[in-house]
């Protein structure tokens, strides 16, 4: 690969309950060791078919609220075809239609440019899969 395409995997312990774990700092990281100064996109994609990437405010109660949003829209019951796992784990398999598993964002100057209130965000639902990775992936 050149220069211009660098990627790199982050292992992310989400742990057995739901959260939304804050990626912010690790793609600051990143780019400040692979951007040097230039402009590009940072694509974040986690491949997994139960979880997502939100920006979305972080530390205000947002994620606690986009966690109760998606209990509202997609309840953790036995209404799933998809039945395997904890009780209404098919409910996990739906979330990336909500919350897409990727995101491409834009990097000016080697820095990632986000608004005022916006973090980068992993978004996990599934109790059962506790160890996640993000792809981080600079193209510039």
């Amino acid at each position: 690969m050149s220069d211009a395409f660098t990627t790199r995997v982050l292992h992310i312990a989400s742990g057995s309950r739901e959260r939304v774990v804050d990626l912010t700092g690790d793609c600051e990281t990143f780019l400040r060791e692979v951007a040097a100064g230039r402009g590009g996109l940072l694509n974040v994609f986690v491949p997994h078919a139960t979880a997502g990437i939100a920006i979305i405010e972080t530390g205000a109660g947002s994620d606690d609220d986009l966690l109760a949003a998606l209990h509202t829209l997609l309840p953790a019951d036995d209404r799933w075809q998809h039945r395997h796992g904890s009780p209404g784990h098919g409910r996990d398999h739906v979330l990336p239609a909500f919350v897409p598993p990727h995101a491409t964002l834009p990097v000016v100057d080697g820095r990632l440019e986000l608004g005022t209130w916006q973090s980068v965000c992993l978004v996990d639902t599934n109790k059962d899969n506790p160890d996640r990775q993000v792809r981080l992936s600079f193209l510039g």
